[in-house]
C-alpha cells in the first residue's frame, strides 16, 4: 500500500434523500441526511473498514462513490477523474474499473438467469469477447471463487448462501476492475461460511491488487480484513485510523463503545473490562442534533458539543478524529 497514490478520494460526500408530500404536485418537506460531508482517502492495494450502527449511512456511502446514487454535493475522484461529473456514457465506461458486492446475496441475483448468464452480463453489456470466449472467461471465473464450472447452466436457487455470494464476487471480477465496494458481504450468511468468504476476497485482493471498501458492522472481521477502519455515526465519518491503531487506541467516545461491546475470548480479560452503554436511541437523520452528532449519547459531553460541530483533524499521524474532547 503506498499512501502517495490514492485510487479514491472523497471530498465533503453529501447524499440526502428528499421527503415529498402531495400526490400530483409533490413537495420536498424535507429530508433523510444520510450521509453529511464526509472525506477520506482509499489508497491502491488497502482495505478501508467502514463501521457503524445499521442506518448510519455506510452503504448509502459505498453507492454513492459508485454514483449508483448521485451525491448531492461533494466530489469522488477515481484517478483524478471527478465520478460526479462525467457524463453518463463515460459513466458507464468507468464501470468497468469500480465494481460492487452487494449485500443480499438471495435478492442480488436475477432467479430467472442462469449463472452462466449472470456472471457474463457485465462482459455482454460491455461487448467483450465472442459468445464462446465469454462462456470461457465465465468458467474461469467459477473456478476463481471455487465453484464447479459446469455449474454454469444452473440457477440462483440451486445453490446455497455462500455459493450465491461466491457468484456475486465472480460477476464483480468479471470485468477486472481495480476497486470493489463489498457492502456487507456476510452479514447475510452463517458464520462458518463468513470465514470463507472473507479468506476469499484476500487471496483476490493478493492475486489482482485489488482496492475495497469494505462495509460491515462485524467489528472482529473488519480488524481481521482491513489496513484502515473508518467509524461512521449518524451520516458522519468520527474517527478513522490504521486498524492496530484504531482498535487499540480509540480517541472518540463512540469508537470506545463500540468497541467495549466486542467479546473477548479470554473470559478473565472479558470480567475485568468496563462496558460502555450508551443511553437513549439514535437521533433521526431526518432532524440530526445541532452540534456534534453524538453529543446526545455521549458519555463526556459538554456544552460546546451541542453548539458547535468539531472540525476533523489529524490527532495523531494517520489517526483522524471529530470531537472537540480529545486533545
Amino acid at each position: 500500500m503506498s499512501e502517495q497514490t490514492p485510487l479514491i478520494r472523497v471530498e465533503n460526500l453529501t447524499k440526502h434523500f428528499p421527503i415529498t408530500k402531495g400526490i400530483i404536485i409533490q413537495k420536498q418537506v424535507g429530508a433523510v441526511q444520510a450521509v453529511d460531508s464526509i472525506s477520506f482517502d482509499i489508497y491502491k492495494g488497502e482495505t478501508l473498514g467502514l463501521v457503524g450502527e445499521s442506518g448510519c449511512g455506510k452503504s448509502t456511502t459505498g453507492r454513492t462513490l459508485l454514483q449508483l446514487h448521485k451525491p448531492t454535493s461533494g466530489k469522488v475522484f477515481y484517478n483524478d477523474i471527478d465520478l460526479t461529473s462525467v457524463s453518463n456514457a463515460d459513466m458507464r465506461e468507468m464501470r468497468r474499473n469500480i465494481q460492487i458486492i452487494f449485500q443480499d446475496p438471495y435478492a442480488s441475483l436475477n432467479p430467472r438467469m442462469t449463472v452462466g448468464s449472470i456472471i457474463a452480463e457485465p462482459l455482454e453489456i460491455h461487448n467483450i469477447g465472442t459468445a464462446a470466449e465469454r462462456e470461457e472467461r465465465v468458467k474461469e471465473l467459477l473456478e476463481l471463487v471455487s465453484l464447479n464450472p459446469f455449474f454454469i447452466n444452473r440457477y440462483p436457487h440451486e445453490f446455497s448462501g455462500g455459493q450465491r455470494q461466491r457468484i456475486g464476487v465472480a460477476r464483480a471480477l468479471a470485468l477486472q476492475p481495480d476497486f470493489i465496494v463489498c457492502d456487507e458481504p456476510i452479514s447475510a450468511l452463517d458464520v462458518s461460511i463468513q470465514a470463507q468468504v472473507v479468506n476469499l476476497l484476500e487471496e483476490l485482493q493478493e492475486e489482482f491488487g485489488l482496492t475495497y471498501l469494505f462495509i460491515a458492522h462485524d467489528l472482529s472481521m473488519v480488524r481481521h480484513i482491513s489496513d484502515r477502519v473508518a467509524v461512521m455515526y449518524l451520516g458522519k465519518i468520527v474517527e478513522l485510523a490504521p486498524r492496530d491503531d484504531l482498535y487499540e487506541n480509540p480517541l472518540h467516545p463512540y469508537t470506545q463503545a463500540l468497541l467495549s461491546a466486542v467479546p473477548i475470548p479470554d473470559p478473565v480479560l472479558e470480567q475485568k473490562r468496563t462496558r460502555i452503554i450508551l443511553e437513549g436511541d439514535v437521533p433521526s437523520p431526518i432532524n440530526p442534533p445541532s452540534g456534534c452528532r453524538f453529543h446526545t449519547r455521549c458519555p463526556i459531553a459538554e456544552e460546546i458539543c451541542s453548539q458547535e460541530a468539531p472540525v476533523w483533524r489529524e490527532a495523531l499521524k494517520g489517526h483522524w478524529i471529530a470531537c472537540h474532547l480529545v486533545k
